[in-house]
This record gives C-alpha cells, structure tokens and sequence, in this order.
C-alpha cells in the first residue's frame, strides 16, 4: 500500500508543475482529467485499506465524498494559480486576502471530512468510519505538505 500511495502524491507533483504551465480553459480540462485519474488510483488505495465488500453503503457515501472534495480541489488549484501569478505584486491587502482564502478552504476541507465521517459511521459502523477518516487526514496532510515545498513562501524572494 506504501508504494501506492507514494505514486499517487508523485503524480500530483508532476501534474501540479503542468497544470502551472498552461492556460485557463486547458488548466481546467487537465485539472479535471488528472482528478479522474488521480480519483482511480485513489479509491484503489481506499479499497485495500479499508477491505470492505463493494456493496457495503460507504462506497456511496465515499463518491458523494470525493465529488465534494474534488471541487474544493479545484477551488485549491484556482487560488494557486492566483497566488503564483500574483506573487511578486503582493501588498498588504493581497496577503491578507490569500491567507484568508488558504484559511477557509482548510477549513472547508476538514468540515468536509467532519461530515462524511459522521455518515459513514452511521451507514458503516465506526471502525469503517475512523479507517476512512484515518486515510483522508494522511492524504490531507501529505497533499497539504506537498503544495508548501512546491510554491515559493511569502517574501522568499525578496531582495
């Protein structure tokens, strides 16, 4: 499992990095068929961990989830994308303004999960619950972490 899990973070690195590198419409279209790939390889990953049947409610439950996840990652990307294209023109408002939109998409992420492991304990019982709230935190974070060692911090390049 280690190993499927360090190929699905690599392959968000490199798909970051060109998502980076193209225009809006295109940004989108790649950002949506890197998520239909990366959401694969993903509930592989779930489906071991968790060794439940494929009838078991939780997996209906999980791709309500990772709908709902998968557009506040876009909502992730987009403020990326902003916060790189802006960088170097940043004021005091722009600072605040990208802290606070960094603040309330962690947030948003962490109802998120909140949430679902709230449904899925009630559908699936609470060991299959705290599994599944497990593995999104360890994704969360490992995601979280990844995106701060690939965009430059506030003032790393100043003079």
């Amino acid at each position: 499992m280690k190993k499927n899990i360090l190929i699905f973070f690599g392959a968000i690195l490199m798909s970051m990095a060109f998502v980076q590198t193209t225009n809006a419409q295109s940004g989108k279209e790649e950002t949506d068929f890197y998520q239909s790939i990366f959401g694969m390889a993903k509930k592989e990953i779930v489906a071991d961990f968790l060794k439940i049947e494929s009838n078991n409610p939780f997996w209906a439950l999980y791709d309500e989830y990772e709908t709902a996840r998968k557009e506040l990652g876009k909502n992730r990307l987009d403020a990326l994308t902003a916060y790189v294209e802006t960088y170097d023109k940043m004021d005091e408002a722009k600072y605040d303004e990208t802290i606070g939109k960094m603040i309330s998409l962690r947030n948003s992420n962490d109802k998120l999960l909140d949430k679902y492991y709230k449904k899925v304990k009630k559908a699936s019982g609470s060991k299959v619950a705290a599994q599944f709230f497990q593995l999104e935190s360890y994704f969360m974070s490992q995601i979280r972490a990844t995106i701060m060692e690939e965009i430059p911090y506030i003032g790393e390049f100043d003079k």
